[in-house]
């Protein structure tokens, strides 16, 4: 059984073969990141699939984030790298929700807080803890919490 870790390693060396800059630099970056989460805490330990899925997660929001910056700066050739890096991150991660299927999730989970008595402000913590669960690794966190927000406001 090959862990995610390992995938990353032998793609790394495969680019690092083929020469793709692009791909052998962001594998490189993404190991560092999760090397640096398995010295972090108080001994070395090998991290889960799962948690270095959250690596690679929290590495290719930061491309998402550097790339607007570029492009609100204008630096459109830096913000294209950082696009194409956070794609790349992305072919590692479990496929994101559509919006129609995010939306079906939080308007269940809307009516089952709103049954359980959860109402107005206190109703949008009642609605997250409902979705989190089905939602972690398939939508980020923000994207969630506006449909939470656009739904409870109805």
């Amino acid at each position: 059984m090959t862990t995610l870790k390992s995938k990353l390693q032998e793609d790394l060396n495969a680019a690092i073969r083929e020469r793709d800059e692009l791909r052998s630099s962001t594998l490189r970056l993404t190991l560092t990141a999760i090397t640096k989460e398995e010295v972090a805490g108080k001994e070395k330990r090998e991290l889960s699939d799962d948690e270095v899925l959250k690596v690679i997660t929290k590495e290719a929001k930061k491309r998402r984030e550097a790339a607007d910056a570029f492009a609100q700066g204008g630096r459109a050739e830096s913000a294209e790298r950082e696009k194409a890096e956070g794609e790349l991150l992305a072919t590692y991660l479990p496929k994101q929700l559509s919006d129609e299927d995010l939306n079906q999730i939080v308007a269940q989970a809307v009516q089952e807080a709103k049954a359980a008595g959860a109402e107005g402000p206190r109703a949008m913590g009642a609605v997250m803890k409902i979705v989190n669960p089905k939602v972690a690794g398939l939508a980020e966190g923000g994207r969630v919490a506006a449909v939470v927000k656009k739904l409870l406001a109805g």
